[in-house]
């Protein structure tokens, strides 16, 4: 069938891309927790010796205002030119509320230390609208949040503040593979 002169396939990339932005601000996104527009592999481990076996920590909420926990990953798969850790909690009323996140981490670094970021790494906006860690204010114990580590096919080269649906969005279309700690922060 022939289409009508003047016609494109601009509508059909339109709907597309109109399915994907809403998958994404839905929550049912790449950090909300169901289903990706792309199969991402889980490969990555990731572990913070400031949780434990245990796997909690009341140093990292509002309460106490340690900073942020340091995070440690290992697995990335060929190919990864950046990572990107994003902190969320699936569970929160505004659903994924976004903790923290930090992209253009360096493909040789292997964490995020105590108290600062891996050299030329950046931090988005998160739901507070602060470029920084948001210390969780859970309301009962046993709380969980989720940091997952995205191995990335290139870097984002965002601006430092990024807006939180930017920085997510750019996550999700370059994640090439992931890990995931849940842990749970006390009050």
């Amino acid at each position: 069938m022939r289409r009508p002169s003047g016609a494109s396939g601009r509508p059909i990339l339109a709907a597309a891309g109109l399915a994907v932005l809403l998958l994404l601000s839905s929550g049912c996104g790449l950090i909300g927790g169901g289903t990706t527009p792309m199969a991402v592999p889980d490969q990555i481990t990731v572990t913070s010796p400031d949780f434990g076996h245990g796997l909690s920590g009341s140093a990292f909420s509002c309460h106490d205002r340690g900073g942020h926990p340091v995070i440690h990953w290992s697995g990335a798969p060929r190919g990864t030119k950046s990572f990107a850790l994003v902190m969320d909690d699936s569970a929160a009323p505004i659903n994924p509320y976004i903790y923290w996140i930090v992209f253009d981490i360096g493909p040789q670094s292997s964490d995020i230390p105590s108290a600062q970021l891996p050299p030329g790494s950046r931090q988005a906006t998160n739901s507070k609208g602060t470029a920084s860690y948001d210390a969780p204010c859970p309301a009962n114990r046993g709380h969980s949040y989720r940091f997952t580590v995205y191995a990335l096919s290139k870097m984002l080269q965002l601006q430092a503040g990024a807006s939180v649906k930017t920085a997510w969005s750019a996550i999700a279309a370059f994640a090439i593979a992931r890990g995931r700690l849940t842990a749970f922060i006390n009050p």
